[in-house]
C-alpha cells in the first residue's frame, strides 16, 4: 500500500508565483493544507501582456515569502513534507529558473527529494485531486499559451490528439481584446462585453470545421476580427460588443466540432465498460461561461461526463504541481538529481509530430 505522502509544491513558469501543501493518503485522496498565489497582473496590464523579466523579477521577489506562508498556513516545517515538487517548463525560462532553484536549494538543505514537474502534467492530473477520476480520459487544455486535446492514459503516459497550429485560444482572446481597446486580460473583458452583444451580427470564420483531423486554429479567425473592426471604424460601444459576442460564438462552435470529434473518437478507442468517460477542460479560458455551456452541453449529448476544477485550480497554481509530484512517488517513480535542468518547451507527448507553425524546434507543448 502507498504510504501517506505530503509535498511542498512550488510553480513560477508564468506570471503567478504560487506555493502550496498538498497531501496523499493511503487510498489516493488528496487534502490541500495551504494554497498560496501572488498575480502579477498589475505589473502586466499595462503592457496588454506578460513581460518576461518582470515576470522573473517579481518571483525572485517573493517566493521565499510565499513558501513560508504555505508552510505557516499549512502548519507543517519543512522537516514534516516528504518531498519539493517545482514546475520545471514549459514557461518562461527565467520564471523557470527561479522556481527550480528554489526547489532544489530547499531540497538540498532540507535532505529533500525534488521532483521537477512538467506544468502541462499538473493540470492533466487535478481531475484526480479535485473528483478522484480515473484513468483514462480526455483533457482539453485551454489557456494564453496553449490548446491542446490530450488523451490522459495514466501518470507520465500522454498522446496529444490535438493542437493549435498557430495562437492558443487564450492568446487569440487577448490579442483580440487589445485590437477592441479593452483591458487586459483579455478573456474576461471580452466575456463581459459580448453579454450585451448581438453575436449573429458578424459571420466570423470557423478554422478547421469539418476536418477530421482534431488540431486547432485561430489566427485567421483574429484576423477576420481585425478586418470587421476596420470596416467599421471608428467603433461604437455596441460595435465592440457585437464583435465580442460574434468572436465568442465562432470559437464556441470551432470548439463543438472540434472536441465533438474527439469525444467520438474516444468511445471508438474505448468502449464504455462501466464508468462513465470524462472529459477535463483545464486553464484560464476554462473560466469562460459560454465555452463551459457549450462542452457541457456537448458531454451531456455524447454521454460524457464534464469536469472543470474550481477556477483557481483551473489557472496556474502550486497545488496542481505538488498533486503531480504525489502522484509520481505513489507510483514509486524516482526524483530528479539536483543537476536536473529547466526547459521553455516540455511536451506531454513526446512523440507528436510537429506542426507548421512552430518553428524548427517543434511544439513548446
Amino acid at each position: 500500500m502507498v504510504p501517506f505522502l505530503r509535498i511542498l509544491g512550488i510553480e513560477t513558469s508564468c506570471d503567478e508565483t504560487a506555493a502550496a501543501v498538498v497531501e496523499r493518503d493511503a487510498e489516493g485522496h488528496a487534502r490541500i493544507l495551504s494554497d498560496v498565489v501572488l498575480s502579477q497582473l498589475d505589473e502586466h496590464s499595462a503592457y496588454g501582456g506578460v513581460v518576461p523579466e518582470i515576470a522573473a523579477r517579481a518571483h525572485v521577489e517573493a517566493l521565499d515569502e510565499l513558501v513560508e506562508e504555505a508552510l505557516m498556513r499549512a502548519n507543517v516545517s519543512l522537516a514534516d513534507v516528504d518531498a519539493i515538487a517545482a514546475t520545471s517548463g514549459p514557461g518562461l525560462i527565467g520564471g523557470l529558473l527561479v522556481g527550480l532553484m528554489t526547489g532544489k536549494a530547499i531540497a538540498k538543505a532540507a535532505g529533500k527529494p525534488l521532483y521537477a514537474v512538467n506544468h502541462l502534467e499538473g493540470h492533466a492530473l487535478t481531475a484526480r485531486l479535485t473528483d478522484g477520476l480515473s484513468f483514462p480520459y480526455l483533457m482539453l487544455l485551454v489557456s494564453g499559451g496553449h490548446t491542446q486535446l490530450i488523451l490522459v492514459r495514466g501518470v507520465g503516459d500522454y498522446e496529444r490528439w490535438g493542437t493549435t497550429i498557430d495562437d492558443a485560444l487564450g492568446e487569440a482572446f487577448d490579442k483580440t481584446a487589445k485590437l477592441l481597446g479593452l483591458p487586459y486580460p483579455g478573456g474576461p473583458a471580452v466575456e463581459r462585453m459580448a453579454r450585451d452583444g448581438n453575436a449573429g451580427r458578424f459571420d466570423f470564420p470557423r478554422p478547421l470545421v469539418g476536418e477530421a483531423r482534431l488540431d486547432f486554429s485561430f489566427s485567421g479567425l483574429k484576423t477576420a476580427v481585425r478586418q470587421a473592426a476596420q470596416e467599421i471604424a471608428p467603433l461604437s460601444e455596441q460595435d465592440v460588443a457585437d464583435i465580442c459576442a460574434s468572436f465568442q460564438r465562432a470559437i464556441s462552435r470551432t470548439l463543438k466540432d472540434r472536441i465533438g470529434r474527439g469525444l467520438q473518437r474516444f468511445k471508438r478507442e474505448f468502449p464504455p465498460i462501466g464508468e462513465t468517460p470524462a472529459l477535463v477542460v483545464a486553464g484560464g479560458v476554462a473560466a469562460n461561461l459560454e465555452l463551459r455551456a457549450t462542452l457541457q452541453g456537448l458531454c451531456d449529448k455524447n454521454g460524457f461526463r464534464f469536469i472543470a476544477p474550481p477556477l483557481s485550480l483551473c489557472t496556474d497554481n502550486a497545488v496542481m504541481i505538488a498533486w503531480a509530484g504525489l502522484e509520481r512517488m505513489a507510483i514509486g517513480v524516482a526524483p530528479d538529481a539536483l543537476d536536473v535542468q529547466p526547459r521553455s518547451r516540455w511536451p506531454l507527448d513526446a512523440n507528436a509530430e510537429r506542426l507548421i507553425g512552430f518553428g524548427k524546434r517543434g511544439a513548446k507543448a
